[in-house]
């Protein structure tokens, strides 16, 4: 089992999963996941790297922020929590909500962030993802942003029923071990938790303006490599393909939105050449 610590940083206390030692990997989650996301990916990683995964600002265990929920605020917790453990230079792994802030981070900091991995998502409105958006955003986005409160008081109560349909549509119908299932519910149960996590939500015009700042004057210049899966596929790929100076892309076959829980064996031999600063397309 990983070792649990509160760390504060950048005005917010995270609760950070840390295991392993060598060079350092950040794993940060998205919705409506916490640091167990990664627990498959973390048991094996831990063997060469020193793995950080943060539960988010507002999620899981970390502590409730009134704001910040932008994609360029967590990019400064996730510099923030680097420093406070003393870490110079670390690979960062994102996906779904944690795919913005890793690729902020590696945009701004490049001589902070050694590699790149981003999955399933899209980057604010960046070209290239036009197929996957044709049909407009995922519903659940308009729900979680519309009038203040609507979604919470929809949901309190039955979260659980929530949580359930994303882990089951996440997995293309099957389903995430039982302690991991319970962990994601209790964590998203009640009006805080999910106010939090949908200020996420609430934030993506901000997120998106910030990206698209951040990609007029710079390049994407860290090794990076783009993984996707049913349903976002190249989508991600595309938009980075233009702006990113070393790009590898990759689907994983058969495989739904929740990687790291539904096909753990593929994306981790995918991971360890790349993290490993080996070519992942001889992999």
């Amino acid at each position: 089992m990983p070792e649990l610590r509160r760390i504060p940083v950048n005005g917010v206390e995270l609760n950070v999963a840390l295991a392993g030692a060598g060079p350092a990997v950040l794993l940060l989650h998205g919705f409506p996941h916490t640091w167990e996301l990664w627990t498959d990916v973390m048991a094996d990683l831990a063997a060469r790297h020193r793995v950080i995964a943060p539960d988010l600002r507002g999620f899981g265990a970390s502590g409730r922020a009134a704001s910040g929920y932008d994609a360029g605020t967590l990019a400064e917790d996730a510099a923030a929590l680097l420093t406070a453990l003393d870490i110079s230079s670390a690979a960062v792994v994102g996906i779904d909500a944690g795919t913005a802030p890793a690729f902020l981070l590696a945009l701004r900091r490049p001589g902070l962030v050694r590699r790149l991995v981003v999955m399933e998502a899209v980057l604010g409105g960046l070209p290239g993802a036009e197929d996957f958006l044709a049909d407009g955003p995922p519903w659940w986005f308009g729900f979680h942003s519309a009038e203040p409160d609507l979604a919470e008081t929809v949901l309190e109560g039955h979260e659980a029923a929530y949580i359930d349909w994303f882990l089951r549509a996440g997995t293309l119908g099957d389903g995430v071990p039982r302690a991991v299932r319970d962990a994601f519910v209790r964590a998203y149960t009640g009006r805080q938790a999910l106010s939090c996590a949908f200020s996420y939500y609430r934030a993506l015009p901000e997120s998106a303006a910030q990206i698209e700042r951040a990609v007029a004057t710079a390049r994407l210049t860290v090794p990076t490599m783009a993984l996707g899966a049913r349903p976002v596929g190249t989508a991600l790929e595309r938009q980075l393909r233009p702006i990113t100076d070393d790009l590898t892309g990759h689907v994983i076959e058969d495989c739904g939105h929740i990687i790291p829980l539904h096909r753990p064996r593929a994306l981790l031999a995918l991971l360890r050449p790349f993290l490993g600063g080996e070519d992942a397309r001889a992999a």
